[in-house]
């Protein structure tokens, strides 16, 4: 870098992980200029593709990931794909760093036979068709009766109750029409969440649990077997308050009476069940679990006791798993770009300098959306040091080519219909226009899907108002 200009910086990922990164380094007391990467063509990454339709608290989060980009120091180019529109190499002509916040966008694979049949999904798909999703298909397959959830955290939550929730209840929310249509037709019955540890190991939080409770007509059964408690549970309950609350309001529905049970869809909680085989010839056909044991810190064993469960569809929501970008290392196995501390590594080891990683595909899909922030902390601090020691410059010979103009010039130059914050705005108003128009129920926005629209309204292009 030169004395002459500002640090070029490249994020790559407008989800909350990228956008607090920038804001921090934004903050840094460098002078730094940031151009921030989005595949899409809209920004906030899994707050707007992740979190289901009915959590409109914490959706928020978009209310404060708008007013950081909204300053105008930081720039959104959407609409880019790194790898595919644009290459690492070329990324690194034109800055000096290159920050990957690329988050965690595919389903954790879960390893028992069987988890290929016609009928298993994973949850990541679902959530991202019912979301809204520009590239997943517009349709899914919602025709069993009774399902199966394998996993105890928010995202199996937000699977089962969308699954089991009326549809009526959905529409003053941002729900896609499409959505609405097949989730119209669903003739389910029962969702049977499972969970190998016991009540106090899951990873629900209190106010998501809680919520799970008070949807219409649907009523949500635990099992009086299904509840054990050992020493590192009793030391789990004492240690978090949140922890504390779910046990308590499971150990509540424990002691409702049948005759209370009468709505027309059921949501069931089983613990200490260890998924072993979905069943089926063709499709699924039921699933195989094994009854587990605590051993005293919270882990469990297991019993040999096997239940099957007859369900017609499984969704797997064990966790999210990064994907990989092109020419850039990535850990298969752990579902992370190799890092220190947010410095990536090489194959060899040594850190690739001004490469560096921050959010999910850092450390993994742990923590909830806040916690991005501190780990955003620790790679922008390593970006300052690194800048401070003079050991970031744009690998190219020519001043002119490093920065956002000259990469701008370059996705012109190869055709790239590239989107920006204020195109984000046009979207943002005309979503809202949609839903103020919308017949019946007012709704905040009515989402666009259609990519193509989307890329269109952005650039203020004639489109045909395709929302599909």
């Amino acid at each position: 870098m030169t004395s002459s200009r500002p640090l070029s910086v490249a994020l790559v990922g407008a989800g909350p992980a990228g956008i607090y990164a920038a804001d921090i380094l934004s903050k840094s007391g460098l002078e730094v200029s940031i151009d921030l990467f989005e595949r899409l063509p809209a920004p906030f990454g899994l707050v707007r593709y992740g979190v289901a339709p009915d959590h409109p608290r914490i959706k928020q989060i978009i209310v404060a990931l708008y007013k950081i980009l909204q300053r105008g120091d930081i720039r959104l180019i959407g609409n880019v794909e790194i790898g595919k529109d644009v290459s690492l190499a070329e990324l690194q002509k034109h800055y000096d760093a290159v920050i990957f916040s690329t988050g965690a966008d595919r389903d954790a694979p879960l390893n028992i036979p069987g988890v290929e049949l016609e009928g298993s999904y994973g949850a990541a798909d679902f959530v991202s068709w019912y979301d809204g999703h520009p590239d997943v298909p517009r349709t899914w397959p919602l025709e069993a009766k009774e399902i199966a959830v394998v996993g105890v955290g928010n995202v199996a939550l937000d699977v089962a109750r969308m699954l089991a929730k009326h549809v009526e209840d959905l529409m003053p929310t941002e729900i896609p029409s499409n959505v609405a249509e097949g989730l119209r037709s669903n003739p389910v019955t029962d969702v049977h969440v499972f969970g190998r540890r016991g009540p106090a190991q899951v990873k629900f939080t209190p106010l998501e649990l809680r919520e799970l409770g008070q949807v219409p007509d649907v009523d949500v059964i635990v099992y009086d077997d299904d509840f054990q408690f050992d020493e590192g549970s009793e030391e789990a309950i004492r240690a978090s308050n949140q922890t504390k609350q779910v046990v308590k309001t499971l150990i509540d529905w424990t002691l409702k009476e049948e005759e209370e049970l009468t709505a027309s869809r059921r949501i069931h909680l089983h613990f200490l069940h260890r998924p072993v085989e979905i069943l089926g010839s063709d499709r699924v056909e039921g699933i195989r679990t094994e009854r587990t044991e605590l051993t005293g810190d919270g882990s469990v064993r297991g019993t040999g006791e096997f239940v099957d469960t007859p369900v017609q569809a499984v969704y797997r929501a064990v966790g999210y798993f990064s994907s990989p970008v092109p020419d850039v290392p990535f850990d298969e196995r752990s579902g992370v770009i190799p890092n220190t501390e947010g410095r990536v590594l090489g194959d060899d080891g040594e850190y690739l300098t001004g490469v560096y990683a921050t959010g999910w595909v850092k450390r993994g899909p742990v923590g909830l959306i806040g916690s991005t922030k501190s780990d955003a902390r620790q790679t922008i601090a390593h970006v300052v040091e690194d800048a401070q020691a003079g050991r970031l410059h744009a690998r190219t010979e020519d001043e002119s080519d490093v920065g956002h103009d000259a990469m701008l010039a370059a996705l012109e130059a190869a055709g790239v219909r590239y989107t920006t914050w204020q195109g984000w705005e046009l979207l943002d108003a005309y979503e809202m226009t949609l839903g103020e128009q919308h017949e019946g129920t007012a709704r905040e926005r009515v989402k666009v899907v259609h990519r193509e629209t989307m890329t269109a309204i952005s650039r203020s292009e004639e489109h045909d108002g395709r929302l599909l």
